[in-house]
């Protein structure tokens, strides 16, 4: 069974950071393309970055890039997502999803976490 589980949302105030973490079991990660994405109240989910397989060529969204980097341990079978320079419109349902496809577009992904939220406090 294929669980993505993600962790270490929380609260934090506008200006700060958070690392979250994407953990993967009941797959072999390292052939995984894997994003993160997020979804506030009342909007559509949002892309925010990917990372290949092997961790090369990671490309973000404008809204995040410069702020937010992704990356990979495929020993860990975890991708994180470290954010600085949070802003209160970051808040969001955080999620990561995993795909097959070396260039997955969003109805690609085959596997998505529930889900860690982050609320940022102006």
């Amino acid at each position: 069974q294929v669980q993505l589980v993600e962790s270490g949302g929380g609260l934090v105030q506008a200006g700060g950071s958070l690392r979250l973490s994407c953990a993967a079991s009941g797959l072999i990660f390292s052939r995984y393309t894997v994003a993160w994405f997020r979804q506030a109240p009342g909007k559509e989910r949002e892309f925010l970055a990917v990372i290949r397989r092997s961790g090369a060529s990671p490309y973000y969204s404008g809204s995040v890039k410069g702020r937010f980097t992704i990356s990979r341990d495929n020993a860990k079978n975890t991708v994180y997502l470290k954010m600085n320079s949070l802003r209160p419109e970051d808040t969001a349902v955080y999620y990561c999803a995993a795909a097959s496809l070396i260039v997955p577009r969003e109805e690609d992904y085959d596997y998505w976490g529930q889900g860690t939220q982050v609320t940022v406090s102006s």
